[in-house]
C-alpha cells in the first residue's frame, strides 16, 4: 500500500494547489480496518498554523447524513411517523402558507419523506433567488453576521421564493426531487420539537456518545476549549469570518477519524436497530438536470437521492473506457465528502473548505478509485 499511499499525497498536494484552496484534508480506510490514510496540505488558517489530520473542519451538507440517522432513529423508536404530515410535529404558525403554488396550499400535504428525500418542491433558502433579487449566497459577503433563525429562514421561503413542485406522490415510480437546504432545517427543527432538547443534545445522545466521536461538534460549541480550533472555510480569496452566519447553517465541524468512524457504522448497521433502517435511506431517485443558476450549484444529475443520503455513479456512456464504482454517502458545498465504496468496500472523506468548489468531490474521489486499480 505505500505505492498507493505515495499517490493520494501526490493527488492531495496537486488538488490543493488549485485557484483559492488554502488547504485539503483527505482520508481513506477500508471496511476491515487494516488500511488507513488520513494527509493533510496548508495552513489552516490566516495565521500560518498547519493543517493536520487532526484539524476539525467544516463538513456543510454532510451533515444532512446525521439529520436522516437521528430521524431513522426517531421512527425506529416510535416517536415519528414518516408518512405524517410535517404539521404533526412543528407549529402551526411555522409551516402556514409555506408552499403556495399555481393558487394551491400544499403545506399541509408536506411528510417527513418528503423533507428527506427532497421531493416537497420546497425552494432553497440558501441557493434559490428571488424573482429580480440574489440568492442568500450571493449576498453572503455582504451581510451583516447574525443568527438566522428557522422562523426568518421559513419567512424567506415563504415570501421571497417560489416552490418548484407539488410534494411528489411517493408511492410513483419516480418521482421529481430537487435539493433544498430548506427541507433539512425543518427537519432539524422536527428533531427538537419531538425531543424537546436542543439537536447538539440529541445527535450526542444518538450519535456522539455511543461512537464516541469525541471531536464532533456543532457551531455554537466552537468556543469549547474541549474541541481544537477547526480550519477556516473560504469565500474564494477571503476568509469566511462570520461565525454566526455561519452557525445560521446548523452544519457540524468534525475531522476526518470522526467522519470515517461514523460512516463505517452507519453502512456496518451499528447505528440502527433493523437492517431495513438503512434500506429505506437508500430507495434512490435521480436529480434532474440543471434548469437554473441556482440548481447549477446545487447536487443535480446523475446523483441519485435517497433519505438524506447520495448515490453517485456514472452512466456507462459517460465513462466507456474504465467504469467508476458507485459511491453512496454525501458531499458539502465547501467542497467536503464523505462516501463508502461498496464494491471496494473503503471510505472516503476530506475537504478543501473553499465554497466555490462544491464540485471538487467528484472529481477528486474517482480519480482517487482510480488508483486502487
Amino acid at each position: 500500500m505505500i505505492e498507493f499511499e505515495k499517490k493520494m499525497q501526490k493527488m492531495l498536494e496537486k488538488f490543493s494547489m488549485q485557484k483559492n484552496i488554502k488547504h485539503a484534508i483527505a482520508g481513506v480506510e477500508n471496511g476491515s480496518g487494516t488500511f488507513r490514510w488520513v494527509n493533510a496540505v496548508g495552513q489552516a488558517d490566516t495565521d500560518s498554523i498547519p493543517m493536520t489530520e487532526n484539524t476539525p473542519f467544516f463538513i456543510a451538507s454532510i451533515t444532512k447524513l446525521y439529520i436522516a440517522t437521528a430521524i431513522m432513529k426517531l421512527y425506529e423508536d416510535g416517536q415519528l411517523n414518516l408518512d405524517k404530515s410535517i404539521s404533526n410535529y412543528l407549529p402551526e404558525n411555522l409551516i402556514v402558507n409555506i408552499h403556495q403554488l399555481n393558487g394551491a396550499d400544499y403545506s399541509n400535504k408536506i411528510t417527513i419523506q418528503h423533507l428527506l428525500s427532497h421531493s416537497s418542491g420546497l425552494p432553497d433558502w440558501i441557493e434559490d433567488r428571488p424573482k429580480g433579487g440574489k440568492s442568500f449566497v450571493q449576498r453572503i459577503e455582504n451581510e451583516e453576521d447574525r443568527l438566522i433563525t428557522i422562523e426568518e429562514v421559513v419567512e424567506i421561503v415563504r415570501e421571497n421564493l417560489s416552490p418548484h413542485f407539488p410534494p411528489q406522490p411517493l408511492n410513483s415510480k419516480h418521482i421529481k426531487v430537487r435539493y433544498s437546504d430548506t427541507n433539512f432545517h425543518l427537519l432539524m427543527a422536527i428533531i427538537e420539537n419531538v425531543t424537546g432538547k436542543p439537536l447538539s443534545e440529541v445527535f450526542n445522545e444518538l450519535i456522539y456518545s455511543p461512537l464516541e466521536l469525541n471531536n464532533t461538534f456543532h457551531p455554537e460549541q466552537i468556543s469549547n476549549k474541549n474541541f481544537l480550533k477547526p480550519a477556516l472555510v473560504w469565500n474564494e480569496d477571503k476568509p469566511l469570518s462570520k461565525p454566526l452566519l455561519i452557525q445560521s447553517f446548523r452544519d457540524l465541524y468534525s475531522t476526518a477519524d470522526d467522519l470515517l468512524k461514523f460512516m463505517k457504522a452507519l453502512v456496518q448497521g451499528k447505528l440502527f436497530k433493523q437492517q431495513s433502517t438503512l434500506q429505506m435511506m437508500q430507495h434512490w431517485n435521480r436529480f434532474g438536470l440543471p434548469k437554473d443558476k441556482a440548481s447549477l450549484r446545487q447536487p443535480g444529475w446523475p446523483i441519485e437521492y435517497g433519505f438524506g443520503m447520495m448515490r453517485f455513479k456514472l452512466p456507462r456512456w459517460l465513462t466507456p473506457l474504465k467504469t467508476i464504482p458507485e459511491l453512496v454517502g454525501h458531499t458539502g458545498s465547501t467542497g467536503s465528502w464523505l462516501f463508502y465504496c461498496p464494491e471496494k468496500d473503503f471510505y472516503f472523506c476530506g475537504t478543501v473548505d473553499q465554497v466555490t468548489a462544491g464540485a471538487v468531490p467528484f472529481r477528486f474521489v474517482p480519480k482517487l478509485l482510480h488508483t486502487f486499480g
